[in-house]
């Protein structure tokens, strides 16, 4: 009997380039690695790096109008030359030999139909079955990938599911034809860090069950040091070093390696709640109307904050921690004013429901907030100037053009950005850059009080910690108070003093960030650490 390892994927030289109106763009640049059957190899790298580019050369998915590969360029799947195959031959591997997970499932997935139609259509092209075999299919299916009550959610459409089952019902599309090769490209982003370690696991099982070779895209260094087998970081589309994840883990060779592995958040020193209370909350409910009737007692609420009480220190910031739909964002939009609620809330001493409408104002001059995402809650046609002084127009009305200028300039020097951004619009930026501005945005009027909803959720690794590196500058220098909201406790963890956890609309525990992370009493924050970890 032969020992022989068989190579399922073995790319060699492969380049790509983007024609553009003057000039040609190399994304990738004569790159070469391989996966052995039942494997697992990451491609780790940052934005624009190449990883998804060449994930998409694998399936010839690219946009071949302005893309093309050099010569010398070669994709073998199970020995075959994928550069050589017709748009017949490409069409019968992908789905059969080589399957894809995109990073967002709610694009990928058709809005339009339930998603056991979107998985059936699968098998009814690629495996030749009737309607009736591939119903029976497809609840296999369901089950395999552990979608609870899979006849129900195989009538259900996206909209419907949780961002977790909708990544395994693209998972159970991806398997419906028994791949060699499962390209994951991110798969795991935008999901809770519980569900992030349940799909991780799954995949594993399903590696295990199947043998199939497993292609992962990240940019995250945790999954790989758990995940995979073998690991190519890639930078400005070439890879800079590869080897065994173990090996390139405990001893990386290139700078830029060890610069990734040095961007990993560390927990933050100097915990201390002393000084004032700065906003305090007690028994706080935020309600949605669910169900409407003329009979007071049929009418049926959903309650999203369940008598929450937290409290934020001046100069100390306290962590919110918790997965979608905990309760996190309508407690937040409570605080700032923007949502319903019952119950007591008091910013620097004044119960905020007290306030009339100037002092209200005032208050949100002292109260700012950073976006998650920072190029949907930037302006696209604003230039940057514009954006960052947009504050001072409504709060500092009495200045005029020069002295507006001065404190943008003065905002821009403080976020390490210099006055040439000031003209510039929000897409001619990087993603750190982008999320500096509306930083940026927020000091500008010097508050006591900022709101930090997911501020480094969209970022790269490198990038996020320098963002978590200014913010604790900028609360240093300025005495600034923080309410850090996230489900990354890795964030938190890096900036927070004291720490909630929030589930189901409840506070579940809370207390010093170094008790609640080394120390944790409830069941699910332990949960929570043990899969962040």
């Amino acid at each position: 009997m032969s020992n022989e390892v068989k190579t399922v994927l073995d790319v060699k030289g492969l380049t790509v380039e983007f024609r553009t109106k003057d000039f040609l763009v190399s994304a990738v640049n004569s790159i070469s690695f391989s996966i052995d059957e039942g494997k697992t190899l990451a491609l780790v790298g940052e934005s624009g790096s190449g990883k998804t580019v060449t994930a998409l050369s694998i399936l010839k998915l690219l946009p071949y109008q302005i893309a093309s590969h050099s010569q010398g360029s070669s994709i073998k799947v199970n020995g075959r030359e994928i550069m050589e195959m017709n748009p017949s031959e490409i069409r019968s591997v992908r789905g059969d030999l080589v399957s894809m997970i995109f990073q967002e499932p709610m694009t990928s997935l058709n809005p339009y139909q339930t998603v056991g139609t979107q998985i059936e259509e699968m098998l009814l092209i690629h495996k030749g079955m009737n309607k009736k075999q591939a119903k029976q299919r497809v609840l296999t299916l369901l089950e395999k990938v552990k979608i609870p009550e899979p006849e129900l959610k195989a009538n259900s459409y996206p909209h419907q599911l949780s961002g977790g089952q909708r990544q395994r019902i693209m998972i159970a599309m991806a398997l419906s034809n028994d791949p060699d090769l499962l390209i994951a490209d991110e798969p795991t982003t935008a999901l809770d860090v519980t569900v992030e370690k349940s799909l991780l696991e799954l995949l594993k099982d399903l590696q295990l069950q199947t043998g199939m070779s497993i292609l992962f895209i990240t940019h995250d260094l945790n999954i790989v040091k758990k995940f995979a087998d073998e690991v190519c970081v890639m930078k400005d589309g070439e890879i800079v070093e590869k080897g065994e994840v173990k090996e390139v883990f405990s001893n990386p060779k290139h700078e830029y390696t060890k610069k990734l592995l040095n961007s990993i958040l560390v927990p933050k020193r100097n915990i201390s709640r002393e000084g004032e209370r700065i906003l305090f909350s007690k028994d706080l409910t935020v309600k949605y109307l669910t169900k409407r009737s003329f009979i007071k007692k049929n009418t049926k609420y959903l309650k999203a904050v369940n008598n929450v009480s937290i409290e934020v220190y001046e100069g100390r910031t306290t962590g919110l921690v918790g997965e979608s739909g905990s309760g996190k964002s309508s407690l937040a939009r409570a605080l700032l004013g923007l949502e319903q609620s019952r119950g007591l809330i008091k910013f620097k001493g004044k119960e905020i429901a007290s306030l009339d409408s100037y002092s209200r104002r005032a208050m949100k001059k002292d109260f700012q907030i950073v976006f998650q995402d920072p190029f949907g809650s930037l302006s696209p046609r604003q230039i940057v100037g514009e954006i960052i002084g947009e504050g001072l127009r409504v709060h500092e009305f009495h200045l005029d053009k020069s002295q507006r200028e001065s404190l943008i300039a003065d905002a821009l020097s403080e976020v390490e950005l210099d006055f040439s951004f000031f003209h510039r619009f929000p897409h001619e930026l990087s993603g750190g850059q982008r999320q500096r501005v509306a930083i940026a945005r927020a000091i500008i009027l010097k508050p006591k009080l900022i709101l930090l909803d997911e501020p480094t959720s969209a970022l790269d690794v490198s990038i996020q910690i320098q963002v978590i590196n200014l913010l604790t500058e900028l609360q240093e220098k300025h005495n600034l108070s923080y309410l850090c909201i996230s489900h990354d406790l890795r964030v938190v963890r890096a900036l927070s003093d004291l720490v909630y956890v929030m589930k189901d609309g409840e506070i579940v525990e809370k207390g010093m960030a170094d008790q609640v992370f080394n120390q944790p009493n409830n069941e699910y924050t332990k949960e929570l650490i043990s899969a962040a970890i």
